[in-house]
């Protein structure tokens, strides 16, 4: 049974991002005097640093746990409802985490973006997390929510102006200003470096279905490709994102009984705009997508990032499309007012740990999506203080 002392910890305090959450949580629930939190990293004295940098109060708890010492591991987790953990790549780093949440009915949440661990812990420890009432949440940040809940959002919208919902919606990244994450990149490094060794994985990084056991859906649009996109009068190119995104979105279609169908079609792209122009800027973000795999261009490291201006300057535009089978369309927006990786993505999760705690107590154990969990009451507490809009578009 998960313990009282404290509603959250934020395992990996000492980190960019998560510094970034805590400095939110300190920030958001100053006043807040029923939210009962604490900062957790490998070093106590850097811990302390970062309570003082950001503004904590001085009593702030402060608990030593690394991921080497799953002794460590289970002393923090026997404090605690919830874990935060910003400590990845998770697979290198967070598989005794999970089984000890799970096993122990401890609350989990992290920033996950590696869909062949995320299978594997759902193979291992959804039975597990079921029995015990752990309810075990990946991917809360930039991946994947603000996709995962603009299907979400686009199908609730379909229903009321179309009667029902669509079973094709098509995710458009219209504009976006930031960078993904450290993390972002050493776990897209370490999953390169995984199938290399097994190829087996590969197979199983290519399945759109790789989050939904048991449930092998139609054949989805690859995106892999500049493609023109007639619906839109638009080029697109291939969003580096797609890859979890779409897999998490599936996994919330079948966790929630399939509102969207048994037969829904998903993907996502960047839109680069009309004629040629809108095709050379498509080939353009091939190009520079490409060399980012190969390791030619160098994104931030984990433990680095934007300063608080590049952060506060960044935002995000996400359009999603659903097309109903007699040609009627719905467009739906997710907006944000920080930089993807870092200063949306730390709100989002720290909103959606409260959201977990506080508004949703009738959810059962599991391994969840955000989206299936959470749902309308994620949407409105990232509306009223995490700075993301859901707008219905004409």
């Amino acid at each position: 049974m998960a313990s009282s002392k404290f509603d959250i910890v934020v395992y990996g305090a000492t980190g960019f991002t998560g510094q970034l959450i805590a400095e939110y949580l300190a920030a958001q629930y100053k006043a807040d005097g029923n939210l009962k939190w604490a900062m957790a990293g490998r070093s106590l004295d850097k811990l302390g640093s970062v309570r003082d940098a950001i503004g904590a109060p001085a009593d702030t708890p402060l608990i030593v746990a690394d991921a080497g010492d799953p002794a460590s591991l289970k002393a923090m987790i026997g404090q605690t409802k919830s874990v935060i953990s910003t400590v990845g790549p998770y697979q290198l780093y967070g598989s005794d985490l999970v089984a000890a949440c799970a096993a122990t009915g401890t609350h989990y949440l992290d920033l996950c973006g590696e869909p062949v661990w995320m299978r594997q812990m759902i193979d291992a420890h959804e039975a597990t997390a079921q029995s015990s009432g752990a309810r075990i949440l990946f991917s809360c940040g930039f991946d994947s929510i603000p996709f995962e809940l603009g299907v979400f959002f686009l199908e609730q919208t379909a229903k009321k102006v179309l009667g029902a919902p669509v079973n094709r919606v098509k995710g458009r990244v219209r504009a976006m200003k930031g960078t993904f994450s450290g993390g972002t990149f050493a776990s897209a490094r370490a999953t390169f470096a995984a199938a290399a060794k097994d190829l087996n994985l590969v197979a199983m990084l290519q399945n759109p279905f790789v989050l939904t056991p048991g449930f092998e859906g139609p054949k989805q649009p690859r995106g892999n490709k500049p493609v023109l996109d007639e619906d839109l009068g638009s080029w697109t190119a291939p969003f580096v994102m797609a890859s979890i995104n779409t897999r998490n979105v599936h996994r919330s279609n079948m966790l929630m009984n399939f509102p969207y169908g048994k037969d829904f079609v998903y993907d996502e792209m960047i839109l680069t705009g009309p004629g040629e122009q809108g095709e050379a800027n498509a080939r353009r973000v091939v190009v520079a997508a490409n060399a980012e795999r190969m390791g030619a261009v160098d994104g931030p490291k984990p433990g680095e990032g934007p300063s608080k201006q590049e952060r506060e300057s960044g935002l995000y535009d996400l359009l999603f499309v659903g097309l109903a089978p007699d040609g009627r369309q719905v467009r739906v927006a997710v907006k944000g007012d920080r930089d993807p990786g870092y200063g949306s993505t730390s709100k989002m999760i720290g909103e959606c740990a409260v959201c977990l705690l506080r508004d949703a107590t009738d959810v059962p154990g599991g391994i969840w999506t955000p989206g299936a969990a959470l749902g309308d009451r994620l949407i409105k507490r990232l509306v009223d203080h995490a700075g993301l809009k859901f707008e219905v578009e004409r």
